[in-house]
């Protein structure tokens, strides 16, 4: 295996399998994108990913919960060399402070998310990147179940699915390029490229990985740990079951869209 390839096993080995395989795909992409310090990662959570996806570590990681930056401080306290509690909205860092920002499946949590985008280039120097990724607007569309549902005329059902289905991946944004490119506008910076990924076979695996991986859920929450084994034997199956959709070609239309932005 390759170093990037393997970025699906050093996923899978710590988070849930249909986690992992969303966040193997995304760490792939920023193998291939300079990121100029200093480097801001916006809702960086318990670290988990930037130790994943970077062989360095980044200037400063910003999350708003207490658990998972205590975690973060905890198990990986050299991915950043500033970690802060605040919100979005409220960086508590100078203006043109940062040469990039980051910000990993994190925006479509936020309800109001204009006054989070103005702050971030607000700190960033001016000609400084900003990547992001989030749903996009084939999210709800590719749900298996919601579509099984409208097969058999059922679309109440499927509506309600949706939204459901939504409610517990805590969406408030799952929307096209159009709509972000307006709120990256509002905010001083302009969209450079733009392109989608996971397909609807890939949300598939996610949409079902919920269910399938309860007893994963059962085990974080006695034990701290999403994977009680995390050995080659013990994760095979789900390995060789997921690798096709790590190493799928971008689809023409995706469940997710990744953005890379320039401030103004």
């Amino acid at each position: 295996m390759t170093d990037r390839d393997d970025l699906l096993w050093r996923n899978l080995k710590d988070l849930p399998a249909f986690r992992g395989l969303l966040r193997a795909v995304e760490a792939r992409f920023y193998q291939d994108l300079p990121l100029p310090e200093p480097v801001l990662d916006l809702g960086c959570g318990d670290a988990h990913f930037a130790a994943v996806a970077f062989d360095r570590p980044l200037a400063a990681g910003v999350d708003p919960w207490t658990p998972p930056l205590r975690e973060a401080r905890r198990l990986r306290r050299s991915t950043y060399t500033l970690l802060a509690q605040a919100e979005g909205g409220r960086l508590p860092f100078p203006n043109c402070y940062f040469a990039s920002a980051m910000s990993n499946s994190v925006l479509e949590h936020i309800p109001i998310v204009e006054p989070v985008l103005a702050e971030v280039a607000r700190v960033l120097r001016p000609g400084a990147q900003f990547i992001f990724c989030v749903p996009s607007e084939y999210f709800l569309e590719f749900l298996s179940l919601s579509a099984g549902l409208r097969r058999i005329g059922l679309r109440g059902a499927a509506e309600l699915y949706q939204r459901w289905f939504n409610r517990i991946s805590r969406h408030y944004h799952c929307d096209g390029p159009p709509v972000w490119r307006q709120r990256l506008e509002a905010a001083g910076m302009r969209l450079e490229q733009c392109w989608y990924y996971f397909s609807p076979a890939a949300l598939r695996a996610l949409e079902w990985g919920h269910y399938l991986g309860l007893p994963a859920a059962v085990a974080h929450a006695l034990t701290g740990r999403w994977v009680l084994a995390p050995t080659r034997a013990n994760l095979a199956i789900t390995e060789r079951l997921l690798r096709p959709f790590f190493a799928e070609a971008r689809p023409a239309k995706g469940a997710y869209l990744f953005f890379i932005a320039r401030r103004n």
